[in-house]
């Protein structure tokens, strides 16, 4: 059987907290997938990224991602109106979302599944056992990509 070569899987994850972007970057560095993590703080940053405007209007330095995941508490616009915006959006409405957050509010995981997310991952799940391997989170991402 011919082994097919691997893609790299490019994440845009949408965190304000270094702490966090810590956490997940390791735990995607130690995945078997190959991939390329860009970050970006807020939810305009994330904007920008995704529409390649001002810091990020180099689309091959900032290409557009094969997944996303989000924050909901972000500074600057919320993570709910960063989602509603890219599914949206022609060009970016088919981008798989992930919304990794703390807020387990039955409002927003009810409001992000309206908008087309294809998982909800409460960090606390996740962050909280920095030894733990994210399995939950690693198999969404190979599920969606």
């Amino acid at each position: 059987m011919e082994e097919r070569e691997e893609r790299e899987i490019k994440i845009l994850l949408v965190e304000d907290l270094e702490e966090h972007v810590l956490i997940i970057r390791k735990t995607l560095e130690g995945s078997r997938l190959r991939n390329s993590v860009f970050v970006a703080s807020d939810g305009e940053e994330a904007l920008d990224f995704l529409y390649n405007r001002g810091d990020y209007a180099d689309e091959k330095k900032y290409p557009k991602p094969d997944l996303i995941l989000l924050d909901l508490r972000l500074p600057k616009l919320d993570g709910i109106a960063v989602l509603e915006q890219i599914k949206h959006e022609e060009g970016i409405k088919d981008i798989p979302v992930v919304v990794l957050t703390s807020s387990d509010r039955d409002d927003d995981i009810i409001k992000t599944y309206e908008e087309g997310v294809k998982s909800y991952i409460l960090k606390s799940a996740l962050i909280v056992q920095k030894r733990g391997k994210m399995e939950g989170l690693l198999d969404a991402i190979i599920s969606l990509v």
